[in-house]
């Protein structure tokens, strides 16, 4: 069984520093810290000896980490997880990525040296040495709503292409064809796919297929204003903005009134893929596509202690429901 020394000497670094990296320590360098991960995915090293010992026994905890728990589909799915859990017989410890690999990464090592009996995760981008490392241990884990291509585990997400197949018949029934799409993050599932919906789906819904009404950010809202502020300052004017995410949608809409002023912005039609609470009661209202969040989280609790229990679990799509305020 691998211990840390065997984990220091493979990575070529030295015991402290080891230690520091397992145990989310700082002061390690960027390639010291990958030099440790990518040394414990090989050694298949999980911190904490008596916890891996241990993990035959049942201790009814699960962990949580999602994406960013300021986002409200991130705090519903979690809510309802909890709530799921708890009905189970089972704890929860939360914890938030903060949209950051590195966090997730300092979370995931936290979550390998507790005794739990499964993860529910909401990935970050793709499989990082620690993730793997955590498979090869032999945890069960579940992804929600994000997936991560080549990773044995089950999921259970949004179905994005039919969310954003909602939105582009809106916009067609609205007789919209310059439209700006602010997107997410490529290496995030979520953003690459309702890319690829919007893409794909553009010409057919008579939609402009200049890439430049297109941008990315990050999923959070700072990102995504500049990122449309970017498209304006190409002299697009778009008759309509389509967010990729509820975060997306307001930097998007920050932009809009910042170039174009409060009362030209008004005349640009706004739709989200993510419904927030608060886009009924602005002027004009924003029409959204509302995902099932309680659904997945919920949903995730299941197929995880069904993993636990040893049967198979099958992935899922949640299909997606339309908010039209336009009328």
């Amino acid at each position: 069984m691998p211990t840390i020394k065997d984990v220091a000497r493979r990575a070529g670094v030295s015991l402290g520093t080891a230690s520091r990296v397992l145990s989310g320590g700082g002061n390690t360098s960027p390639k010291a810290r990958s030099q440790v991960q990518a040394a414990a995915a090989e050694l298949n090293y999980i911190a904490n000896g008596p916890a891996r010992s241990l993990r035959s026994t049942r201790t009814n905890v699960l962990g949580l980490l999602v994406s960013d728990i300021r986002n409200p589909f991130f705090s519903e799915i979690a809510h309802a997880a909890e709530r799921e859990a708890m009905r189970l017989g089972y704890t929860v410890l939360l914890a938030n990525a903060n949209e950051d690999e590195t966090q997730a990464d300092e979370y995931l090592r936290i979550f390998a040296s507790q005794r739990i009996d499964g993860l529910l995760l909401a990935p970050q981008g793709p499989a990082s040495p620690q993730l793997e490392s955590m498979l090869k241990s032999g945890l069960p884990v579940v992804l929600l709503n994000r997936l991560v291509e080549g990773l044995d585990a089950p999921s259970f997400a949004t179905d994005n292409s039919q969310g954003v197949g909602l939105v582009l018949d809106w916009l067609q029934t609205r007789g919209h064809r310059d439209v700006a799409f602010v997107g997410g993050p490529n290496s995030i599932s979520t953003g690459a796919e309702r890319m690829a919906a919007y893409r794909a789906g553009r010409e057919s819904h008579g939609i402009n297929t200049d890439d430049a009404f297109i941008d990315a950010g990050d999923f959070l809202a700072d990102g995504a204003e500049r990122a449309m502020m970017r498209i304006l300052e190409r002299g697009k004017r778009p008759t309509a903005v389509f967010g990729a995410n509820g975060p997306t949608t307001l930097g998007a809409l920050r932009a809009l009134r910042w170039v174009l002023g409060a009362s030209e912005a008004s005349r640009v039609e706004v739709v989200s893929f993510d419904d927030l609470e608060w886009f009924e009661f602005v002027s004009p209202a924003i029409s959204a596509v509302r995902h099932d969040a309680a659904a997945i989280g919920t949903a995730g609790v299941t197929g995880l202690l069904e993993l636990i229990a040893g049967q198979p679990v099958a992935s899922q799509r949640i299909s997606t429901t339309f908010i039209d305020r336009s009328v």
